[in-house]
């Protein structure tokens, strides 16, 4: 018997917990349904690698909690968690390099964060004190 596989994806500020469990290819996100995700770009990032791992994805059942962050930063944390979880639960090279030559971002974090406002900066992160010379 396998156990249960955790993984998680961060983007932005969304954060994903994928959980991968043996099944009948079930995969929820925040107990939705991944056909009833919306809007539909989201839904077919979340496919994405589902349908490049092929077969394995319908021997497993994949429950994803995700929050924080916007919609698509949502999408893309899960769709980290799920490869992540699914290259654990096959732990193949082979599907490892398909995911890594699609798309890098589906193993690989992006690790850019807002910047931090500055003091005196009116909220701004960058922003210069304006002058006049009039």
């Amino acid at each position: 018997m396998i156990k249960d596989i955790h993984s998680s994806g961060k983007r932005k500020m969304a954060i994903a917990r994928a959980t991968l469990k043996q099944g009948s290819g079930l995969v929820r996100v925040n107990s939705i349904l991944i056909d009833f995700v919306q809007p539909k770009i989201s839904r077919l990032k979340l496919r994405e690698p589902l349908i490049l791992a092929g077969d394995v994805a319908n021997k497993v059942d994949i429950d994803v909690k995700v929050s924080g962050g916007g919609i698509t930063s949502q999408a893309e944390a899960s769709r980290l968690a799920i490869a992540k979880a699914l290259v654990d639960f096959t732990k193949s090279d082979k599907l490892k390099e398909v995911f890594l030559n699609y798309d890098r971002n589906l193993l690989v974090a992006d690790v850019r964060r807002k910047e931090v406002a500055k003091p005196n900066r009116h909220g701004q992160a960058r922003s210069h004190v304006q002058k006049s010379y009039r």
